[in-house]
Parts: structure tokens; C-alpha cells; sequence
């Protein structure tokens, strides 16, 4: 079945790994116009083809790589695709976006995404050639790491052509297990491990066909402008070119908000060793970045003569600050083997912080210890093999907590482990942690760390009142752009360049903070609007018109906050209907009872105040469960809500 709108294929592939036959999926315009692409159109299949209660690492699960509308129509930055399951880190709605050039290659192939089923008695991959799809035995694929794997898929018919796949992790069940598409990762909530399950080494995918657009000499013109305003902006042109994402480091020092010994403070005396200003100082080779992408925040670096990826912020701030250990030369060595071995660096540095301290408390001898590297490296093996105490750590914070103890100072959100970036310093980002569909993530969780900690104009980071409605605007914003195809990188721009030479004046940056903390109820007020009163584009905001001009769908500032309102309550249904509850939307005591801030009583997480005025913005009822009024309100009005209460 074929679609109407352009930017679309029309066409998702449809894969039964039991059976090993292949078909269509048939996707409504409906559902396009509702959900969009990515991880939107994704849980919508998979609320109406799972069953409640099934096993995540089951045959019964499904696996769905999803494209965008502007994936590979040659938009900035917009090379992205999304990996969608039931989860097996949290029980509830799993998806993991990233780029690389796997995404444009499935749309050049004819296929829009794929919904793969069942699980196949042995190791195999699957390959497709435009319409021609294969199931191919993998046994001298598995036990093989992902840049092995990689280069082995492609034979002299493929040596151009895009692959994903999993490393030793995935294939062990390591619940955090990621998937790497050339050297992108989608880290988290165990995408890998479903792959894993199912004996699916990987995919390989050559596509030849173009990507139509429904205005192609507008949205050409449209998109010379957009990449000309990332390139022209302070943070996506000079900022993120310049140092990447460890620019954080940092900057989050400053706002004592870098995660320390186990996220138990917010600074670390020795950060200077760890920056961004060192990667690049001492071992930065060169940029790169994903295809079609202006932006290049990918750092080449050099290890024992080779040119390899080098560390995100994440994994600086994780597997540096969080474990006390100021070796650079180290974490870029501990990034590449869990690239290699499948492993999402975020879950991995999160759990090792975590055995560190339940280590120093007796509560778990492990020999894993704040401040010691000697062994980090064997451990991450061992997690990927799932040998030793790597079986338990394999598992996730939330199980060692549960087996071990430390529930209180335990860093996790429904299962999932924290980012790296401290809760109490970012009261605002800490309520997306507890909210977040997907359990704590600093993108789901609508990335309000950069409204309170590294932006160039913040709101006050421990005012709790402003917060709701600047989370609720921001969740829907951030998952309804990645939907449309979009890196949230792109987002920035949002935040006009004046603002960095605003935040130069003490009192210039000072008013504007107030100004933004306390209109919190003009965000309100905008968030009820129905979408015909906000039925413009931003010129800040490319992607409405972008979608526009690449589909011909009526889009506008409004359709779009609303298909993120949209898909936030769709995510959110599949979790109530797994079990997750409002019992589940919050954070250890060490972030909601202590205090970051000797004598400042606001500067911890004070969920008991912000989550009820979160549930009432969003149109939910006390116990978080979507009104009545609230899916109808949002064309979701098929689901029976009296099932879910």
C-alpha cells in the first residue's frame, strides 16, 4: 500500500525470523499524519501488535527500525532512524534514534522501515537489495565485535551499502546491549539484547532509488537556508564544531551539575583533565559526523596509531568524574571496546559508579572500586560475556539494587540508568528523568538541562515551580522533531544567536533568567492552545516547513507540538498497559531527600511538588493516566481507558 504524501516510501517491510518469509506492513495515512515517523509511528504498531505481558527477550516481541519523513531527503542532520521494542531494561516502550547511514540506505532501498517477528533457530542477518530480501545464515558472524561484523557483511555486491548490527553484548542478553551502525550507537534501553534474543546478528541494506518530495525546488531552496542558519548559529556552528558534546564537561562543573562518585555531588576536582579543551588540546585528529549532517560533532582521535571515534561527553563524564578517575588516554580505550562489544556507554558507566559505591559500603565485595582503572577494562569485557560478576552487573542498577541493596542511591529511572548530569542541580531535567516514557533520558526527558545548566540563557536550576510546563513543552518539541527526521542538535537554534552575546552582561543574564522562570504560566497557557491558533512556522524552527514542503501534510508550529503531545500519551498508554504506574515516575532518595547545596533546601528533586502539576498539564488524572477528554482531545480516543486505570 503506497501513500499519498511524499517524503514517505509508502512501504515497511514486514520480517517473521521464525518462519523466515518475508511481506508488507500496511501503515495508514492516518497513523503518518498522527504519529509521523521514527519512534511515534513505531509505538503505535507495536500497541496494536503486542500482546500485554510478553517477554521483551521473547519470540513475541517485535522489532522495528523506523525511518523519518525527512530521513534522506538531504534536510540537515537528518540521516536519523529509530530502533523500537517492548524493553527489557524497563518492561515498557523501548526506542533508541541515531544516525550513521543506515536510515537513508532502508529509504533508498523502497522501504520506509521494518517490523521484524518471531526468532530464528540459528544466527542469521538480513539483507536487502532494493526489493530483494534475503535471510542469511550468520554462524561466522557471531561472537564477532561490531566493526568486524560490519566489514565481514559486506561482500563484493554490498561494499557500499549500510549495515547495523550487534557486538558479543547483544548476543549474551546483556540487558543494556546496544545496536552500532558504522560508528553511531543506539545505546539505549536495550535494543541490542532484543536483537540478541532473536538470533538477528544484523541487517544489511543497499538501496538505489531517490527520495521524492512533494516540493522539491522550495524545500531545496528552504534547505540551503536552514544549513546556512545552523552554520551561521554560536552553538551548532562554532560551539558543538568546535569540542562536541565534552564541551559539557565543563560546563556543567560550573553549574556544579557533572555527576561524581556515583552522582552523590556535582563536582570533581580534577575535570580540567577530562574537557573538551584536553580532547582536543591532546588528542583530537579531526571532526566528523553523520551523512548530510553540517554540524560534524564527532571527534576522531588517535589510539596506538589508529584513527578511531572518540568519547562523547557522556562516557567523559560517566566513566571519568563518576568514577573518580581523571585518564583521558583511558576512556578513549574503554569507548572503543564497548563500541566493539555492543555495550550502551551511558547504562555501562552508570552501573560501574553504582558497584563502586556498594562496594565502599559492604554491601557487594566486587572489587570495583572509585578511582581505580586497573581493571575497568576486564570488567567491561566481562559484562559482555556475561562471566563472573559480570552476570550481575549485566543485568542493570535497578537488579543489583534490588539484590544487593542501595535502593536509596540507586541511579536509575523505571530500570534505566541516569545520564550524565546531576538531578538536584537541574530540578527541571530531574523531572524529565522521573517522567520520561522510556525511563530516566535526558532527550525523552525533553533536555531541560539546557534551559538550567548549559544554555547561554537559563532559567534558575532549582526553582521547582516554573518547571512542569517548560518539561511538557519541551518532551513534545524534542520527540515530535526526532519524529519528523530530525537531529535534536537542530533544536538548538530555537535559541536565537543574540542570546550568546547577552549572556556576556551579568544583569542582562540575570533578567532574562527571571523573566524565564516565572512566565512558566504563558507556557501553560500556550500548551492548551488548539493547533489552529499556532498555525505558523517559526522561522527559529526549520522543521515544520521542511516536513511541510517534503510531504505536502498541513503542518505548522501547532500540528507539530501537538504530534509530540500525541506521541508522548501513545508511549505513555503502552506503559500503563505493561504495569508502569505512577509509583514508578520518580528517583532515589539520594536525589529527592538530599540536598547538593549545603543550607539551600531547593537544591533537590522535590518530585511530590512538581509531578502532580506535570500529570494536570499534560490532561492526565492523579494516578497519571490519560484522561478521557485528553485522548480525544489528541485523535487517541480508540484506546479503552477504563482498561488502564
Amino acid at each position: 500500500m503506497t501513500t499519498c504524501y511524499k517524503g514517505y516510501t509508502g512501504k515497511l517491510l514486514d520480517v517473521d525470523l521464525t518462519s523466515q518469509t518475508t511481506g508488507e506492513y500496511i501503515v495508514s495515512d492516518i497513523d503518518r499524519e498522527r504519529f509521523l515517523g521514527g519512534r511515534y509511528l513505531s509505538t503505535k504498531i507495536l500497541w496494536d501488535e503486542l500482546k500485554p505481558g510478553i517477554d521483551p527477550l521473547s519470540p513475541e516481541n517485535i522489532l522495528i527500525v523506523m525511518t523519518s519523513p525527512l530521513t534522506g531527503t538531504r534536510a540537515p542532520s537528518t540521516s536519523r532512524y529509530d530502533i523500537s521494542a517492548k524493553s527489557p531494561m524497563t518492561g515498557g516502550i523501548g526506542h533508541s534514534n541515531s544516525g550513521g547511514n543506515f536510515g537513508i540506505h532502508l529509504k533508498k532501498a523502497g522501504w520506509d522501515g521494518i517490523v521484524i517477528r518471531g526468532s530464528a533457530d540459528t544466527p542469521v542477518y538480513i539483507e536487502i537489495n532494493d526489493d530483494v530480501v534475503h535471510i542469511k545464515n550468520a554462524d561466522h558472524l557471531w561472537g564477532k565485535d561490531t566493526h568486524t561484523s560490519q566489514e565481514s557483511m559486506k561482500t563484493n555486491d554490498f561494499k557500499k551499502a549500510a549495515t547495523m548490527v550487534i557486538g558479543p553484548a547483544g548476543e549474551n542478553l546483556v540487558k543494556f546491549a546496544c545496536v552500532v551502525c558504522q560508528e553511531r550507537v543506539h545505546g539505549r534501553t536495550g535494543m541490542g539484547s532484543v536483537m540478541g534474543s532473536k538470533n538477528l546478528k544484523g541487517i544489511l541494506v543497499k538501496g538505489s532509488k531517490k527520495i521524492d518530495v512533494h516540493q522539491p525546488e522550495a524545500f531545496k531552496e528552504h534547505t540551503k537556508k536552514w544549513i546556512k542558519s545552523l552554520q551561521g548559529h554560536p552553538a551548532t556552528g562554532e560551539s558543538v564544531p568546535k569540542l562536541g558534546t565534552s564541551m559539557f564537561v565543563a560546563l556543567l562543573q560550573r553549574a556544579n551539575a557533572l555527576p561524581t562518585k556515583n552522582f552523590s555531588r556535582g563536582t570533581f576536582e580534577k575535570f580540567d583533565q577530562i574537557t573538551g579543551e584536553t580532547l582536543a588540546k591532546n588528542h583530537l585528529i579531526r571532526n566528523y559526523g553523520c551523512q548530510s549532517c553540517p554540524i560534524q560533532c564527532g571527534r576522531i582521535v588517535k589510539l596506538d596509531g589508529k584513527e578511531i571515534k572518540g568519547p562523547e561527553y557522556e562516557i567523559m563524564c560517566l566513566f571519568g568524574a563518576n568514577l573518580l578517575i581523571n585518564d583521558l588516554d583511558a576512556i578513549i580505550r574503554w569507548n572503543r571496546e564497548l563500541d566493539l562489544l555492543g555495550l550502551d556507554g551511558v547504562s555501562s558507566g552508570t552501573v560501574l559508579g553504582f558497584a563502586m559505591e556498594l562496594n565502599e559500603k559492604g554491601l557487594w565485595k566486587n572489587n570495583i572500586e572509585f578511582g581505580k582503572k586497573e581493571n575497568i577494562l576486564d570488567i567491561i569485557k566481562l559484562i559482555a560475556h556475561r562471566e563472573g560478576i559480570g552476570n550481575d552487573l549485566a543485568e542493570g542498577v535497578k537488579y543489583l539494587s534490588e539484590k544487593y541493596g542501595g535502593i536509596d542511591f540507586a541511579p536509575h529511572s523505571k530500570g534505566l540508568e541516569l545520564p550524565a548530569y546531576q538531578p538536584q542541580a537541574a530540578v527541571g531535567h530531574a523531572l524529565g528523568y522521573a517522567t520520561a516514557n522510556r525511563g530516566a533520558c535526558h532527550l525523552d526527558g525533553g533536555y531541560m538541562i539546557y534551559f538550567e545548566a548549559t544554555g547561554p540563557l537559563t532559567l534558575d536550576q532549582f526553582h521547582h515551580r516554573s518547571k512542569p510546563a517548560w518539561v511538557v513543552l519541551d518532551q513534545n518539541l524534542l520527540a515530535a522533531i526526532s519524529s519528523g527526521g530530525s537531529c535534536l542538535f537542530t533544536s538548538w537554534t530555537f535559541v536565537p544567536a543574540i542570546a550568546f552575546k547577552a549572556q556576556k552582561s551579568k544583569i542582562i543574564s540575570f533578567i532574562i533568567r527571571k523573566i524565564l522562570t516565572y512566565t512558566w504560566p504563558s507556557i501553560t497557557g500556550l500548551l492548551k492552545l488548539p493547533p489552529i491558533f499556532l498555525k505558523f512556522h517559526l522561522p527559529l524552527l526549520p522543521h515544520t516547513k521542511a516536513i511541510a514542503l517534503a510531504t505536502g501534510m498541513d503542518m505548522s508550529f501547532g500540528k507539530l507540538i501537538r504530534i509530540g503531545d500525541r506521541g508522548y500519551n501513545m508511549e505513555k498508554l503502552f506503559n500503563l498497559r505493561e504495569g508502569i504506574r505512577k509509583k514508578d515516575d520518580k528517583l532515589a532518595k539520594r536525589f529527592t531527600d538530599d540536598l547538593l547545596v549545603k543550607g539551600n533546601k531547593n537544591s533537590r528533586v522535590q518530585l511530590d511538588k512538581m509531578i502532580p502539576e506535570y500529570y494536570k498539564i499534560r490532561g492526565w488524572n492523579e494516578n497519571g493516566v490519560p484522561t478521557e477528554k485528553t485522548l480525544k482531545k489528541l485523535d487517541l480516543n480508540f484506546v479503552d481507558i477504563s482498561q488502564l486505570n
